[in-house]
């Protein structure tokens, strides 16, 4: 079984430490890869558990161990694909970027993974939105909160803003345009671009300096 760039980079840097930990790991980790490639060339639905046991050469109860549900590999995906773009932005320093482009870095490293794996972000994040909670998981929100909370700390997010509330309008819009691009063949517009245009219409409602500009 090929396993893709992305499902090898989404494999958590930091492995556990014991024995019994890295094996467990280590078993989650192909139950995983071996869930990604099915979906991807049989589909998420046509999918079973029972196939994704065979693929990953291991008895059926060991994937109920790991993953009790079908779905639990949805939500797998989505927590290594942001533990991915956490890794790269700490590995830059991205904390130390203004809010707006740390904002910024963030969409375009989410991209840039959806981007180079465009088949199987079609398959995976479609059934996330169907069968999924990926639409109600406040996970992407938290995260873009906490960008936007930094930021009021530094006095560069106007008064009156509220983190979490941004944080929703960040994540719905992320969403909303990955859901467009997935949903057509091809691609229907310039994943960068869109999301930049989108960014250069809310961050002037939450940055203290483009706020200012624009009522100048």
């Amino acid at each position: 079984m090929k396993i893709s760039e992305a499902e090898a980079e989404a494999v958590p840097a930091a492995p556990p430490t014991g024995r019994r930990e890295r094996k467990r790991q280590q078993v989650r980790d192909q139950l995983y890869a071996a869930a990604l490639h099915l979906f991807v060339t049989r589909g998420y639905e046509a999918t079973t558990m029972d196939q994704i046991a065979e693929t990953a050469d291991v008895a059926r109860a060991t994937v109920f161990n790991h993953f009790s549900q079908k779905v639990g590999f949805l939500e797998e995906w989505g927590v290594r694909r942001r533990a991915r773009v956490a890794e790269i932005l700490g590995a830059e320093h991205a904390e130390d970027l203004p809010v707006g482009d740390r904002l910024r870095r963030y969409l375009k490293e989410m991209a840039d993974l959806n981007a180079a794996s465009r088949a199987e972000t079609a398959v995976l994040m479609d059934a996330s939105a169907r069968f999924g909670r990926v639409l109600q998981d406040p996970s992407l929100e938290t995260e873009l909160a906490k960008i936007v909370e930094e930021g009021r700390q530094r006095g560069e997010i106007r008064t009156g803003v509220d983190p979490d509330q941004a944080g929703t309008l960040l994540a719905a819009c992320y969403f909303s345009t990955i859901l467009r691009w997935i949903r057509e063949e091809p691609a229907p517009f310039d994943l960068h671009q869109h999301l930049a245009g989108a960014l250069d219409i809310i961050l002037p409602g939450l940055l203290v300096n483009q706020a200012n500009d624009e009522e100048a």
